[in-house]
């Protein structure tokens, strides 16, 4: 089976990517054991703790992203630049991660078959 990587990097609510993504990962998640989800750029607002997506008549899907330990989807990177890039740290995420600088990001991503965006 091919080695997929699920990369985030729109924001949440804006658009339907986001909600359209993570509900693909689960989807698949029991056909391929080797996926790795990537968050850079905006993508990373998609794990910010404590939205409030009903004032904006938007979804909740943003608390589904903790069904990735159900799963059992564990390769999760963020890209720390982006992280810093709006202020945030590892603790104003939903889920666990591993912070990578763009250059490791970039090489972990060379181990995949396919890239997915949204």
């Amino acid at each position: 089976m091919n080695k997929v990587a699920w990369v985030f990097h729109t924001p949440p609510h804006g658009t339907a990517a986001g909600r359209e993504g993570l509900d693909a990962i689960l989807a698949t998640s029991a056909y391929s054991d080797e996926q790795a989800l990537f968050f850079v750029g905006e993508g990373v607002l998609q794990l910010v703790k404590n939205q409030q997506p009903e004032v904006i008549l938007s979804r909740d899907y943003i608390a589904a992203f903790k069904l990735l330990d159900l799963y059992d989807i564990d390769a999760r990177y963020v890209c720390q630049q982006s992280l810093q890039c709006w202020g945030l740290s590892e603790e104003d995420l939903l889920i666990e991660v591993e912070v990578l600088d763009p250059q490791a990001l970039a090489q972990r991503l060379r181990n995949y078959d396919q890239l997915l965006t949204f």
